[in-house]
């Protein structure tokens, strides 16, 4: 099964959800020696296994898949009536529901497909969906974000494990919403390093070869970014999301768009109804998929969720290719000094 170590770089290319992740992206990194992913939350296992197709007639290189685990159980409906009653006036809302994103299917189909890297955000697979997927030859990576989380997945077969650090952008992929804890990138890595052996990918802040270089040196395998990649001309960024990425606008954590915690760039949707959010995912999500539609087809930044690492600034305006090779240069250039 493939292994960070299979990589030619140690670069990897984090799955974002939304559209944004594209087959044309992640063939660009896979070429280029990293690992790219497609994000499969939020979409069809039809529209899944499409994406997937499209890749590897793009690629002959491996690649991985992300999936999002099931998030917990139902939130409170009061709250979340709530919530919608206080945001009406922004736009169009739509309707509040609980639902796993399709997960059993989506697990189906990645072993059906043969995905060489599967990877969950928001919690773990059990020991048995794991040894399914190992049955298929997929290597299973768990995203966590505390040991204790690191843990777990090692219980039940994780073959990796992506550690996600408080600097990353989107979503937090916490097990638990309502009872999280913020770990910064290199503290999260030693710490984990402390309890398994199995092989880390670093995530979190990291848009140059030398903050790379550091977290090989601290005993990650390899390292993955995400908002650095935002900005290549084969990510599905939207314009204005583009041009928030390349400002210098803070970024906080809110569940003011999706009812989860998530890392964006500071916007008034974000100021006015944060304090208000209750931990509600996915219902907060369905709730303002529609305003935010309408908002990025209109170019608002007002009112879209802005997703972005707080190094979100340093980001490259240049094609995946070209971005990994200046990465790779600086890498080596840090590792020699």
């Amino acid at each position: 099964m493939f292994q960070p170590d299979d990589l030619a770089l140690p670069i990897v290319q984090a799955p974002m959800a939304g559209g944004i992740s594209t087959p044309r992206l992640a063939a660009a990194v896979s070429d280029a020696g990293g690992l790219g992913f497609l994000a499969a939350g939020y979409r069809e296992p039809d529209a899944v296994a499409d994406e997937v197709a499209e890749l590897r007639g793009l690629t002959d290189g491996p690649f991985g898949l992300n999936l999002f685990a099931p998030a917990g159980s139902p939130a409170d409906a009061a709250e979340v009536a709530g919530y919608a009653a206080r945001i009406a006036h922004e736009g169009e809302l739509g309707e509040p529901r609980y639902d796993d994103d399709r997960f059993e299917a989506k697990l189906a189909l990645a072993a059906g497909l043969a995905v060489p890297v599967v990877s969950t955000t928001f919690g773990a697979p059990s020991a048995a969906q794991v040894e399914a997927l190992h049955g298929a030859g997929c290597a299973v990576w768990f995203t966590v974000t505390t040991p204790v989380e690191a843990e777990l997945a090692v219980a039940v077969g994780a073959d990796a494990l992506v550690l996600q650090g408080f600097e990353a952008g989107g979503h937090r992929g916490s097990f638990d919403d309502l009872d999280p804890q913020d770990f910064g990138l290199l503290a999260l890595l030693r710490l984990v390093a402390g309890v398994t052996d199995l092989p880390l990918i670093a995530s979190g802040g990291l848009f140059d070869g030398a903050g790379i270089a550091a977290v090989l040196t601290a005993g990650a395998a390899a390292a993955q970014l995400g908002t650095a990649f935002m900005l290549c001309p084969e990510a599905a960024t939207s314009p204005a999301h583009r041009a928030a990425i390349e400002s210098d606008a803070p970024t906080d954590v809110t569940r003011a768009f999706t009812g989860r915690r998530a890392r964006g760039i500071v916007n008034r949707f974000m100021r006015e109804h944060e304090d208000a959010a209750p931990s509600a995912y996915p219902e907060i999500h369905h709730l303002t998929q529609p305003l935010r539609r309408a908002a990025r087809e209109a170019g608002d930044p007002d009112r879209i969720h802005l997703w972005a690492g707080q190094a979100h600034a340093r980001s490259r305006r240049l094609p995946a290719a070209a971005l990994i090779e200046d990465l790779a240069t600086e890498m080596s250039a840090a590792r020699l000094t």
